[in-house]
């Protein structure tokens, strides 16, 4: 078969595999599969036939990430991880973090149809809960594999109150062999991740694959605005403490900071309540997602706002609280690595690889406490969009993507002798 039908064949299958996974949704109509929920359970046990049939050996770690294992051309050979995540957001889109999984099984396919093996034993992991959206952490499975578990996050709880200890057990794992799960790094080469770019960056520049230069830090906070309710036609307007319009000033003014600054900043959940339409506001709640190539700039523009939210508290006689739920550093890619990524880029696509700074998050950033990272973007259509049911690929990009990310590994295992 020529190497442009394989490609074309290899995209195929991995598009279809998304869709084999975008009908396991615990939503009707929609997608979305969240940590040690039944749809993970099934999502990991459809996965483990596909990591089987490329010819490697599968399991589930002590996290509940899938994972499976190719072996090197001798024992004893480091190993080189290959992977992304495979859990969502509600009403997903097919691609995001599943593709990234598809695409390092299409490159392991390829090996074992050749029957070839590698200066380097091969990984790939298809990790559990990069989103966070069950228990508001993210990054818990790739956390895991990193060795930076907190032992305060089982009192982290979902929407149920199910804190993640129960999570864990109900799910058929043991919490006190989380570390199980770890990875030894003295014994990584590295990590490569393929991911859709989640932007119209590509797009715009008319280019299928883009090489990432490095992660914004990202923070995540729960706020809280506490005024007073009252009746909306009772309480004059000049008495009211009216803790929606205190929120609402911090909304606009992280807006305009975040603008200032040159960084990325989201207000996703507000809500007040008693939630009445004639009672005013005595409490609002809302989240706030800061993002920033730096970790500095983050902190600084986190600080403005911070004090915005004190200063109106205080104009309005409300009281203004903060709960830090997340917090990422900033993360570069390595040099070495992001090379092998280029030179596959270069070598399906003939040009230079654009480069890109990610915005997003993605489970690159907890690996690299444990090793070094690279990262290859897919463009993506729809104008970018992503976590979104319009998030889209073609399968011409996703056969460059797959050709690209296996030229990447031969890279390195040439590189390695």
């Amino acid at each position: 078969m020529a190497r442009d039908e394989r490609s074309q064949e290899h995209a195929r299958e991995a598009l279809r595999r998304c869709e084999v996974l975008a009908a396991i949704s615990a939503t009707d109509g929609a997608i979305e599969r969240v940590y040690l929920s039944p749809e993970h359970a099934r999502a990991n046990a459809t996965v483990a036939a596909w990591i089987e049939a490329a010819g490697m050996a599968s399991w589930q770690d002590a996290a509940g990430n899938a994972r499976g294992s190719y072996p090197a051309a001798t024992e004893g050979a480091p190993v080189l991880l290959l992977g992304s995540h495979l859990d969502t957001v509600p009403n997903a889109g097919r691609y995001d973090g599943i593709l990234g999984v598809m695409i390092a099984l299409a490159v392991v396919e390829r090996l074992h149809e050749r029957g070839e093996r590698l200066p380097f034993a091969i990984e790939v992991l298809g990790f559990a809960d990069e989103e966070g959206v069950r228990f508001g952490r993210t990054l818990l499975g790739s956390c895991a594999v990193a060795g930076t578990w907190e032992d305060a996050w089982w009192g982290l709880e979902d929407g149920d109150g199910t804190t993640l200890r129960e999570a864990f057990v109900a799910f058929g794992l043991d919490p006190e062999r989380l570390r199980d799960a770890e990875l030894d790094p003295a014994t990584i080469v590295g990590y490569l991740e393929a991911h859709i770019e989640q932007g119209p960056l590509l797009l715009d520049a008319d280019q299928p694959l883009g090489m990432v230069s490095g992660i914004m830090g990202a923070k995540r906070f729960d706020l809280t605005m506490t005024g007073e309710a009252g009746h909306a036609g009772g309480v004059p307007m000049r008495h009211r403490r009216d803790a929606l319009l205190g929120a609402a000033e911090i909304v606009i003014a992280v807006e305009q900071v975040a603008l200032e600054a040159g960084i990325v900043g989201t207000v996703g959940r507000l809500q007040a309540f008693p939630g009445a339409a004639n009672v005013i506001p005595g409490i609002a709640e809302f989240s706030l997602d800061l993002r920033a190539a730096t970790d500095v700039q983050r902190d600084q523009a986190w600080d403005a706002i911070k004090a915005c939210a004190v200063e109106a508290a205080a104009a309005r006689r409300l009281a203004f609280s903060e709960e830090l739920r997340h917090e990422a550093p900033a993360t570069s890619s390595d040099r070495r690595l992001s090379e092998a990524v280029e030179a596959g880029i270069r070598a399906v696509t003939g040009k230079d690889a654009p480069e890109l700074l990610s915005k997003a998050g993605h489970d690159a950033m907890a690996v690299a406490a444990l090793t070094r990272y690279a990262m290859l973007f897919i463009r993506c259509g729809n104008g970018g969009v992503s976590h979104h049911p319009d998030e889209s690929v073609t399968e011409d990009d996703v056969a460059l993507a797959i050709d690209a990310f296996e030229a990447a590994v031969l890279w390195l295992a040439e590189e390695r002798g």
